[in-house]
């Protein structure tokens, strides 16, 4: 079995043993899934940039295996909580101190930049973020971010505002400095792909709004 094979256990041992998600599989099987297009995303940047691929896709698998601990989610912690559930399995799977530092450092950082032990801001560590925002930026995160906000049964005016707020943030996200050159373009693409999703979304609304736009034809 190969590390990563393990890792992938490992996960869904941590998962299945949360007492949370034996409660709410489908919320279960999103955070798999999640981890694993992730971990997808994270082999494509390794690849592309000569990072440590096997230890980018472990650390990827993993980023948010707190969340086993601290469900209802911790949005603050759970990257620092991932970190310390990872790293005793880290350890055994006898990958050497420093990767295992560096693999922990990634999952830590990811969410606000921060960890409670020392580390580097490398691009492998970098990376573990990036190729989060690469699933949550894609086709997929516009069906989840709009069921989360139960988009159809919103009134015109709110869904409006939502699009507006979608829009906004892509326009503060595009062009921000990722870890590396493959995660920015990657990034970037997703995001453009977004933005002109949601203003054809928004210009149809517009136009279920009434016939003024019509008059004089």
């Amino acid at each position: 079995m190969t590390n990563t094979e393990k890792t992938e256990l490992f996960l869904k041992e941590q998962l299945d043993g949360c007492e949370y998600y034996q409660w709410h599989p489908d919320k279960k099987a999103r955070e798999l899934e999640h981890a694993y297009r992730t971990a997808h995303a994270a082999g494509e940047i390794a690849r592309r940039e000569g990072l440590d691929e096997e230890g980018l896709i472990i650390g990827a698998l993993l980023h948010d295996v707190g969340y086993c601990q601290c469900v209802p989610k911790n949005r603050e912690e759970h990257g620092r909580i991932s970190a310390r559930i990872a790293r005793p399995f880290l350890e055994r799977l006898g990958l050497g101190a420093e990767r295992v530092r560096e693999i922990c450092y990634g999952i830590a950082i990811h969410v606000d930049g921060r960890a409670d032990f020392p580390g580097e801001d490398t691009p492998f560590a970098h990376s573990i973020r990036d190729a989060e925002d690469v699933d949550r930026y894609g086709a997929y995160g516009i069906y989840a971010d709009m069921s989360m906000i139960d988009f159809l049964r919103l009134d015109s005016a709110v869904r409006k505002q939502a699009l507006e707020y979608r829009l906004d943030f892509i326009q503060y996200e595009l062009g921000k400095k990722r870890g590396t050159k493959t995660a920015r373009r990657m990034i970037d693409e997703r995001l453009r792909y977004q933005r002109q999703y949601y203003e054809r979304v928004m210009k149809q609304l517009e136009q279920g709004e009434g016939i003024d736009a019509l008059r004089g034809i």
